[in-house]
């Protein structure tokens, strides 16, 4: 008898299929993409400009968005604005244009601080708690750790809105309503499980002969854990970090309802710049284009941690 080697070979993909596939990519990223571009083209519309119908393609670029949001502003009488000389800058000069003048600054950039703090704050805490849980899920016999893992994750089932009441009124009586500490904490407690559950898989991932050894050479288990599996662990890490701060950057329902004021986030103020004649639309355009940048920046900076982070675990050996 002859015996026949058959080797299973990989069936590359025909050039047609890729031209395909290239070609639903690239229409997918466009659509995505086409709201980001009109909302950033809006903010550099006057407003006259923004609520055109149909709307225009072509315009006169302005920065009159930008300073409307970063300024409040009153009417006066040409007389009085005569009476003041010269423009001492952009926003003046395209302010007296309009027959008004510049009152002070406006609220945004407070709020936008406010976004800043909560937001990373919230996101530094979740990683680290998430992080040291994740490594006891994953090192140690926790007892009912499949039923504890269910619970944790259970948390991210329930809309905010079946929550928001008892919330409200559990902060309030402790005094955390319209505070940065309350947001974070709520914002931590939000993000906690979606770190376990993600950093567990990256530490499942990581050989526990590492830490033996290390422990073998004279290490504790917390230098072990902050030595060996923590450098081994940075692109889990920063994937879940991305995950963690684009929620609590984005989140608008507990915003809505904790703060008003000294606390309230970017989100449920963007929505109400008004200007003379109703919405303002370029400068919400304006504030929404500012608002994407600093997580579209964080992103940016870890992308090939989070390109690593989601593949991670993909082939194993």
């Amino acid at each position: 008898m002859s015996s026949v080697n058959t080797a299973h070979s990989v069936v590359e993909p025909s050039r047609t299929s890729k031209r395909i596939a290239a070609t639903i990519v690239i229409a997918y990223a466009v659509i995505t993409m086409i709201p980001l571009v009109w909302i950033v083209l809006t903010s550099f519309k006057s407003p006259p400009d923004s609520i055109s119908y149909p709307p225009k393609i072509v315009f006169q670029p302005t920065l009159e968005g930008y300073c409307n949001l970063f300024t409040t502003r009153t009417r006066q009488t040409p007389e009085y604005i005569t009476s003041l000389g010269a423009p001492t800058s952009t926003c003046d000069e395209i302010t007296r244009s309009r027959n008004m003048v510049i009152a002070g600054p406006s609220n945004y950039w407070p709020r936008f601080q406010n976004s800043l703090v909560i937001a990373f704050g919230s996101t530094f805490l979740a990683v680290s708690l998430g992080t040291l849980a994740a490594y006891g899920f994953s090192r140690f016999k926790v007892p009912l750790a499949e039923d504890l893992l269910f619970f944790i994750l259970s948390t991210r089932m329930m809309p905010p809105i079946a929550v928001a009441i008892p919330i409200y009124l559990m902060y309030r009586q402790l005094g955390l309503s319209d505070t940065a500490l309350g947001m974070i904490l709520l914002y931590t407690a939000v993000n906690v499980s979606l770190a376990v559950w993600l950093l567990k898989g990256f530490i499942d991932e990581i050989p526990r002969e590492y830490e033996e050894a290390a422990m073998i050479d004279g290490y504790t288990r917390m230098q072990a854990f902050f030595k060996v599996v923590l450098p081994q662990a940075t692109t889990g890490i920063a994937a879940t970090a991305i995950f963690c701060l684009i929620f609590a950057w984005n989140e608008y329902a507990f915003a809505v309802l904790l703060t008003s004021g000294a606390a309230q986030t970017a989100p449920p103020f963007i929505p109400t710049i008004i200007g003379e004649g109703g919405q303002d639309w370029p400068a919400v355009a304006a504030g929404t284009t500012i608002f994407v940048v600093p997580i579209l920046v964080f992103t940016i900076l870890l992308r090939k941690q989070l390109l690593r982070g989601i593949t991670f675990g993909a082939v194993r050996k």
